[in-house]
């Protein structure tokens, strides 16, 4: 396997936020979809401007994103951005082609056992069904995005080959998808397993743009981030404030946090083109409209340089 170019510093590193899909279809309260607006113009408003903002799956299966048309049609689209939506299916897809999206999202599973779990058939089924998908919004002039789920492990099988997800990768380049998306949905990802998958896929799918999808499950999110930056590749995936997890593996937390990756990107020579205080208020209006704590770091602590008033500090005694 070849390995890659370092992403050199000062370049510009393309932030995905999903925490309007990943992050909300896991709330069991309704996000009023008045709420769900108001935070994806704030985030827009840092910056950011690709964004999974829904999924156009069936209400009864997620109720909470069963307003995906209505949120797509009330934000604020500023100039640049580019709106995407998860499908899992073609009525799905149709949808989507409908609302006025710049790209949709596939998902099918590298682990059997996960895909079963999760749409209820044969990941070589799920592939071939992405067939009429990607037949109907190619004639809707929709690009697509194809991705892996549990690429870098499964809960149930364990290690999952690099090979297996390569060539899944290859067979979303033959069906025509833009890029590859690599999902981290339980947290497994480490940096070596990460520097497998991809250089996997760029000997099996030459040419193929590769996104990153990670969890922070085991605390190791922005390291695999860093080993993604060190093999060449420029585009990831976060959620504000941590939002996420998957519902169909035990133990699964939250997305990397958006904030504490623009945190990380700046601090590491990058640019990204969000606003580090704009997206922090964005997580706090996230935090509040979902009414508890958020697990991301930035938010709590606030950028590296925030100056404290030493009078209202407490000196040690003695």
């Amino acid at each position: 396997m070849a390995s890659a170019t370092p992403v050199p510093p000062g370049s510009h590193i393309t932030i995905c936020e999903v925490g309007p899909r990943d992050g909300f279809q896991n709330e069991k309260t309704f996000i009023p979809t008045a709420k769900k607006i108001e935070i994806v113009n704030a985030l827009f408003a840092s910056g950011l401007r690709h964004m999974q903002v829904t999924s156009f799956v069936s209400p009864r299966a997620v109720p909470q994103l069963a307003d995906a048309e209505e949120v797509l049609a009330g934000i604020d689209r500023p100039e640049g951005a580019f709106v995407t939506a998860l499908v899992p299916n073609l009525r799905g897809a149709e949808r989507a082609a409908g609302a006025g999206v710049d790209a949709v999202h596939t998902v099918v599973s590298a682990s059997e056992t996960h895909n079963l779990k999760n749409v209820n058939r044969p990941v070589d089924q799920s592939l071939s069904e992405f067939e009429a998908v990607f037949a109907t919004l190619d004639k809707a002039g929709i690009a697509i995005e194809g991705g892996i789920a549990t690429a870098f492990g499964c809960p149930f099988e364990g290690i999952v080959p690099p090979r297996q997800v390569a060539r899944i990768a290859k067979r979303y380049q033959e069906l025509g998808a833009s890029s590859v998306s690599l999902g981290d949905t339980t947290g497994m990802a480490t940096p070596l397993t990460v520097q497998a998958a991809i250089r996997a896929i760029r000997d099996a799918a030459p040419g193929l743009e590769i996104h990153l999808h990670f969890h922070n499950t085991r605390g190791v999110g922005l390291a695999c981030v860093m080993t993604g930056l060190s093999e060449g590749v420029t585009h990831y995936d976060a959620s504000v404030g941590g939002l996420g997890g998957c519902p169909f593996a035990a133990g699964a937390t939250g997305n990397i946090c958006t904030e504490d990756l623009v945190y990380l990107l700046q601090e590491s020579g990058y640019e990204s083109g969000v606003d580090l205080d704009k997206i922090i208020a964005a997580a706090t209006l996230t935090q509040e409209v979902i009414g508890r704590p958020l697990p991301g770091q930035v938010l709590k602590a606030g950028p590296r340089l925030k100056r404290h008033d030493p009078d209202l500090t407490v000196t040690a005694a003695g």
